[in-house]
């Protein structure tokens, strides 16, 4: 059964009836304003072959099958590390609306991990970029987790990761180094 109305979303990533948030799930949301349009920043964090650049736990990634940029539905597989701790998972593109969103699903197998977010929005300097992460795991997860990351408290640890990416992503993109 599914928790809460159906999003757009949803309907983009093909997901409407088969995957739903659980009602209890954890969510997590970092703002920063940046002195960069929302396109460049867009076009930086849709590449996922630099998240690694931005992100203290991503090594980076790369696309799956015929993928070659975001689009909704494409897949790419993402390295990891925290510590000693490596590991890598397999995400599917939700949203890829230039200078807007930008989503993805991950996923261990056939298991919902996380759904990660960006989002965009206009200011008269710049935009403000919003990144959130929800977390999917059921319960039985969360400990294999643990024991596979290091990562025993996932939402501090994220939070702190998402501020990171943040500050890095503005030393690139407001130091005008960074592709329009």
């Amino acid at each position: 059964m599914r928790s809460g109305p159906v999003s757009h979303s949803d309907e983009l990533a093909g997901t409407r009836d088969r995957d739903y948030v659980p009602a209890m799930s954890e969510s997590v949301s970092v703002t920063r304003d940046f002195s960069a349009s929302a396109e460049k920043l867009w076009a930086m964090v849709s590449d996922v072959t630099r998240m690694g650049e931005w992100s203290p736990e991503n090594e980076g990634g790369e696309w799956l099958s015929d993928a070659t940029a975001a689009r909704p539905g494409a897949r790419f597989r993402a390295r990891n590390r925290v510590g000693k701790r490596s590991w890598r998972t397999v995400a599917a593109v939700v949203d890829a609306e230039p200078g807007r969103r930008f989503s993805f699903r991950v996923s261990a197998g056939p298991v919902k991990v996380a759904d990660w977010a960006y989002t965009f929005e206009p200011t008269p300097n710049g935009c403000r970029v919003t990144e959130s992460w929800t977390d999917l795991r059921p319960g039985w997860f969360k400990p294999l987790a643990r024991l596979g990351t290091g990562v025993g408290d996932r939402a501090a640890h994220n939070r702190a990761g998402m501020d990171e990416t943040l500050e890095r992503l503005a030393a690139v993109a407001e130091s005008g180094s960074a592709p329009s």
